[in-house]
């Protein structure tokens, strides 16, 4: 079955490589372009793709805001970053609206392939030099073992949705139950898990429940 991808870019040299990258793939269809984050809106009203490409800096209206709109109206569609932008800054308000994916555009088309066929799959693909920018962030926290008192702070990448979601998983409710509580469907209430699982970098209910406690998410 063929993934539909959605390019949103301003700058037309990359909206063409990546759009020829698409077309010579033969599990991979193009959607539409846009180019700019109002005309992306507009287009997500009619036509959801499985894989959106947001680039953050656009005319109108700001990237974020496109990622930030797709993630809560539109479950379904996993969204990557193609940026230049590779502040802290962006990269997690970016995966806090909603990201599953963050690359920079020094890669070449043929990669961002590669990468959406990883998003479709269940990964989180994301630059190498943004991954152990991430990294240095986190190993520069105080350490548990140095018997000072640390509280960790909540994971930002989770939206309250996905909070609550893990919570109730906590708890030991079933997604159907689940389901109920929050008015959603069930599979609603997977996509959202599927996205936990995705940020917390976990496979498992028990996984995404112990990672939770350790960094304070989950409290007994």
């Amino acid at each position: 079955m063929s993934t539909s991808v959605a390019i949103v870019e301003d700058d037309p040299q990359f909206r063409a490589a990546f759009a020829a990258a698409v077309a010579a793939a033969s599990d991979l269809t193009l959607a539409w372009s846009a180019v700019d984050g109002t005309d992306a809106i507009a287009r997500l009203a009619t036509n959801v793709p499985d894989v959106l490409l947001v680039d953050l800096g656009l005319p109108r209206t700001p990237g974020i805001e496109v990622i930030r709109h797709a993630a809560v109206t539109h479950l379904n569609c996993d969204i990557l970053v193609v940026t230049v932008f590779g502040d802290e800054r962006h990269v997690l308000e970016s995966i806090e609206a909603g990201a599953c994916g963050y690359l920079l555009k020094d890669a070449g088309p043929e990669d961002f392939v590669r990468h959406i066929r990883m998003i479709r799959a269940g990964g989180s693909p994301i630059s190498p030099v943004i991954a152990r920018q991430l990294l240095t962030r986190f190993q520069a926290r105080p350490a548990e073992a140095s018997g000072e008192s640390t509280s960790a702070a909540p994971d930002p990448s989770l939206s309250e949705r996905e909070r609550s979601v893990l919570s109730y998983i906590a708890k030991g409710f079933t997604f159907e139950e689940i389901a109920g509580l929050l008015s959603v469907s069930r599979h609603t209430v997977t996509t959202y898990v599927k996205r936990i699982y995705r940020k917390l970098q976990v496979n498992s209910k028990t996984e995404a429940v112990y990672e939770g406690r350790r960094i304070g998410l989950v409290r007994d």
